[in-house]
């Protein structure tokens, strides 16, 4: 007699291992994916193929991680974000083998909405805000604001992005009809009555 497996609410691909019990509904798990036992992932995400979730991972509703993406203990990825292929994200700022060397895992988050471009380089402890892009190949040192446009090694801010993905112009709407001003410190925000 062969035992049934209980009925998923989310699809793996048969070549997947998924020991995590935290998985919404509508997420695609693609092929040699490993999700750990205690990883949380979102309703309505897609995990590609060759991707390894710890257990200490948080990813929200409606999520794309495209394929060969580690995500480690500490990562909290917020809704609607997009991680390009190959992008790579590290827990420990100066990693060594000693175990008396060993160091804590540095929290890192990834904000609502947010673009991390392929092959990026994120490193722990840093806050990539709501809405920012990460361009491809950039190397993340520290904390990204909203809306944000960074690239290069490392990255620096080169422009605003709206969420519609036009480029912003303070004082001007864009093309979706968003308005931006200038925030507290070195950000923008929605202008008020902004939809």
């Amino acid at each position: 007699m062969t035992r049934r497996r209980k009925a998923r609410p989310f699809f793996a691909h048969e070549t997947a291992l998924v020991e995590s019990d935290e998985v919404g509904e509508g997420t695609r798990i693609w092929a040699f994916a490993h999700v750990l036992e205690g990883a949380r992932i979102g309703r309505n995400c897609n995990v590609g193929d060759h991707c390894f979730v710890e257990g200490g991972v948080v990813v929200g509703d409606h999520c794309t991680i495209k394929n060969g993406i580690a995500l480690y203990d500490g990562l909290t990825i917020g809704c609607g974000v997009f991680l390009g292929p190959n992008a790579v994200f590290t827990n420990v700022r100066n990693p060594r083998v000693s175990e008396r060397e060993r160091q804590p895992f540095l929290p890192t988050r990834i904000g609502d909405g947010a673009t991390v471009g392929a092959n990026a380089t994120i490193v722990c402890g840093v806050t990539i805000g709501e809405h920012a892009f990460v361009g491809a190949g950039a190397v993340v040192t520290r904390d990204v604001p909203p809306f944000a446009l960074v690239f290069g090694v490392p990255a620096r801010r080169r422009g605003w992005l709206c969420p519609c993905g036009e480029k912003i112009r303070l004082g001007r709407a864009c093309v979706c009809g968003r308005r931006f001003r200038r925030a507290k410190g070195s950000g923008i925000e929605p202008a008020p009555g902004s939809r």
